[in-house]
């Protein structure tokens, strides 16, 4: 990098414009040049009337000051405000820090208006803390660069920007005012619930007609003793080996988180919706809506109390497949009904509920594509067992993997194994394909069987809310991937339910982006967006004074073409530059360290 000075006559005046610019060896030998940063006019006139004044904070008394500008090798004149020369061959660079994605949380966060609620909620302390700060800091922490609580403190924090925007000090984040903000939020999640919901409606127009609800689990990497919500439990991230927690989350169709419960890690999923069910009308009250679930959450007693009462509750679930063997006879003589491109259905009413059978085209060849693949992987690795000369234990330790990575591809073949007290060989060890199992798989391949309680809704528009149940596959695979919420080093109840708390408010900031660059800037995820304005660094721009002085200009780095472009497809403006600040020579020496 180098400083670079732009000549420029205007009004009979030499002005000279100064930035720093960037050299970039491109392919083929070529050096290309980007300005970096752009520091403005430094006076070059003799006469008071044009010279331009700029405001600094003075270091000493922490007040704004007028101070005229000029480089070294020009003398300065005597004007009414302070002159001060600045030694420009001596500039420096200082404190890099990331910026962009620090100000493009901090403008998700305006956008929710969350200062209006948890101003509220988190007054200062009468030590000065200023938790709402702290709270805003661990939010964008987790969204855009996921991780502990310690190395926020330790180290992410200095390499951010968030002490500019906040106007704070790294006091800020030290570690135990980190944890105390933790255990002062949980308490305030329902009346968050609440607010958010207005926030969805008022800004995007969201209707909560219809709600997707479904479970997770998230687990922990230490192995303390199992207690409290800490529990082993059925893992759906395969880690089995560790503690866990199971979490309920609820949507909208169009991707809006709602609410959310933390259970023990042991709980069944067929003992959580009652209870959800309940919670959503003490908080929402009773209303019209058609809860979306999965096949597995609803037991036949609740769904019978969904149905029962003065104010029937609409459900559309999705069924096991063993409950299409029941009910397949009794759809082979119905007809199917085209209601989209490559979708078709049979409907069958049983009393006070409807049967929705739902082929997709698509979705036909994806599971024909899936299964043929595994299939033929066995079949291949069958015969590789069957050729080596190995014991009985050696083969059925290979059939276990071969089992694990077939999946239920595996069940479509018959395996004949060698008796205890037999060796493995051709004759002793045999399989065989299960066509007539091989048949009905390839005829439920791309079913859907739906069961609901909306026997005149348009079937077309049952089989889309149950296949809007990926926007909630996607809540978890954000949460868990870009948000990192786990694992959990938490070991107590309230921090665990903090964690996910922020993780939480967190993904809120990231669907208000998502839905925001769906209808601007179609193509790109929230995450390739905070990459991308992460290009955009802060730097502090030393010019040492021909008195001893230090001139400080803190200055984020320009956009390039691109970051250009996305600004403006998301009609977003940077703000202006930080205020610079002027202080003595061992005062700008400390600021570096």
């Amino acid at each position: 990098m180098f400083l670079r000075a732009k000549k420029r006559f205007k009004d009979g005046k030499e002005h000279r414009y100064w930035s720093i610019v960037e050299n970039r060896r491109l392919p083929g030998g070529k050096v290309n040049q980007r300005q970096v940063l752009y520091l403005g006019e430094i006076n070059d006139s003799q006469k008071a009337g044009w010279c331009k004044a700029i405001e600094v904070l003075d270091g000493k008394h922490d007040q704004p000051t007028q101070l005229a500008l000029f480089p070294d090798d020009r003398e300065a004149p005597e004007l009414a405000c302070e002159t001060v020369q600045l030694r420009l061959s001596d500039l420096s660079l200082h404190r890099p820090r990331q910026w962009g994605s620090c100000w493009l949380a901090c403008r998700l966060w305006d956008k929710l208006h969350l200062d209006k609620f948890w101003a509220e909620q988190l007054p200062p302390s009468r030590k000065g803390t200023i938790w709402l700060k702290v709270l805003k800091t661990l939010v964008a922490y987790r969204l855009i660069s996921p991780g502990s609580e310690w190395r926020l403190h330790r180290e992410w924090f200095r390499r951010s920007a968030m002490a500019d925007l906040l106007e704070a000090h790294d006091s800020l984040v030290q570690k135990d005012k980190l944890y105390r903000c933790l255990d002062k939020i949980v308490e305030h999640k329902k009346d968050f619930f609440s607010y958010l919901s207005g926030r969805w409606r008022n800004l995007f127009n969201i209707k909560f007609d219809v709600l997707l609800y479904d479970l997770t689990s998230t687990y922990f990497e230490c192995n303390p003793p199992g207690e409290g919500k800490r529990q082993f439990g059925y893992s759906r991230d395969k880690r089995s080996d560790c503690l866990q927690v199971v979490i309920a989350l609820i949507v909208t169709p169009d991707g809006f988180p709602l609410a959310y419960e933390v259970m023990p890690g042991n709980t069944s999923d067929k003992t959580t919706l009652a209870g959800f069910l309940q919670a959503i009308e003490e908080q929402y009250g009773k209303a019209d809506r058609t809860w979306v679930m999965d096949r597995g959450i609803p037991t036949e007693e609740v769904l019978a109390e969904m149905r029962s009462g003065d104010h029937p509750i609409s459900y559309l679930v999705g069924t096991p497949k063993g409950r299409l063997s029941k009910l397949e006879k009794s759809f082979l003589n119905r007809p199917w009904k085209q209601v989209r491109s490559e979708v078709k259905v049979k409907l069958l009413s049983d009393n006070d509920e409807l049967y929705v059978l739902a082929r997709s085209d698509g979705r036909v060849n994806k599971e024909r594509s899936m299964r043929k693949k595994r299939l033929k992987k066995l079949w291949r690795r069958l015969h590789e067992l069957r050729g080596r000369k190995i014991m009985r234990d050696t083969l059925l330790i290979g059939l276990g993997a071969a089992k694990k990575e077939a999946g239920r591809a595996y069940t479509l073949v018959k395996i004949n194994l060698p008796k205890p007290d037999q060796s493995v060989s051709p004759e002793t060890f045999t399989f065989s394909l299960q066509k007539m199992k091989l048949r009905q798989v390839r005829r439920r391949e791309g079913c859907y069987l739906l069961r609901s309680n909306l026997t005149s809704v348009d079937p077309a528009k049952l089989w889309q809310h149950y296949i809007q149940l990926t926007e909630i596959e996607q809540a978890f695979k954000e949460l868990k991937g870009d948000l990192a919420i786990r694992p959990i080093y938490h070991q107590t109840d309230d921090r665990i339910e903090a964690h996910i708390f922020i993780a939480f408010i967190a993904y809120c900031l990231q669907v208000t982006l998502k839905h925001q660059a769906r209808q601007l800037a179609p193509g790109l995820t929230p995450r390739s967006i905070l990459e991308k304005f992460s290009a955009i660094q802060m730097v502090d721009v030393h010019l040492p004074t021909t008195d001893g002085r230090y001139l400080i200009l803190p200055r984020y780095t320009h956009p390039d073409r691109d970051l250009k472009l996305l600004l403006a497809q998301l009609k977003l403006t940077l703000p202006k530059q930080p205020p610079p600040r002027i202080v003595a020579q061992s005062a700008g020496l400390e600021s570096t360290m």
